[in-house]
């Protein structure tokens, strides 16, 4: 069996081919569209954590799944911030949305860059990359449902929880920058980058 087709692939694969999904389900102009865009958000953050689990539980790590893993990721993320910000465009949301899609670009930058001067060392992955993500995940599907629940305001305890990621964005933006920039100003190349989460 061709390494390249195995579950986690599989499943990296499903989560992009769920983004066009979600989108028609968010703007469907029925009662439960809010409700099913939710559902395909949270499968897609399940199918996030299994392919990654799978791929090393299974010994199927493959340079296919090392690229698509992140980019699936980034894009699904990406893509919910835009629509909520459409949807809310207050300017705290806009802020949150373009701290945190600017970090990705910046890092990715980074990272490329990091790669093709020979300097990217991987590491394990911090526990504010950890935070930062499940925050993250769990403030855009609370954002998505939006409605309350026994009583609970959701949409309220998400904007808080966005808020959190944003914090912690921009806190591991900082300890990637702090680690390449020996590199960056022209002295050390070999500095140890963090993992993405």
């Amino acid at each position: 069996m061709n390494p390249i087709y195995n579950l986690p692939n599989l499943l990296t694969v499903l989560r992009i081919l769920l983004i066009p999904v979600f989108i028609l389900l968010f703007y469907l102009p029925v009662d439960w569209s809010r409700e099913a865009a939710t559902a395909v958000f949270l499968l897609a953050a399940v199918t996030d954590w299994l392919d990654g689990f799978l791929a090393r539980r299974m010994q199927l790590v493959s340079a296919l799944g090392a690229f698509l893993d992140p980019v699936a990721d980034k894009l699904m993320v990406a893509v919910a911030l835009v629509l909520l910000v459409q949807t809310d465009p207050s300017i705290p949301m806009a802020i949150a949305a373009a701290v945190i899609i600017g970090r990705e670009i910046a890092i990715s930058a980074l990272r490329e860059w990091m790669a093709e001067i020979g300097s990217r060392t991987q590491v394990a992955v911090s526990e504010i990359g950890k935070f930062k993500t499940a925050a993250q995940m769990t403030a855009i599907t609370l954002l998505i449902f939006r409605d309350d629940i026994w009583g609970i305001p959701v949409y309220t305890v998400g904007l808080v929880l966005l808020f959190i990621a944003v914090v912690l964005t921009l806190w591991s933006m900082t300890l990637y920058l702090r680690a390449a920039w020996p590199s960056l100003r022209g002295g050390d190349t070999r500095p140890r980058l963090p993992e993405e989460p």
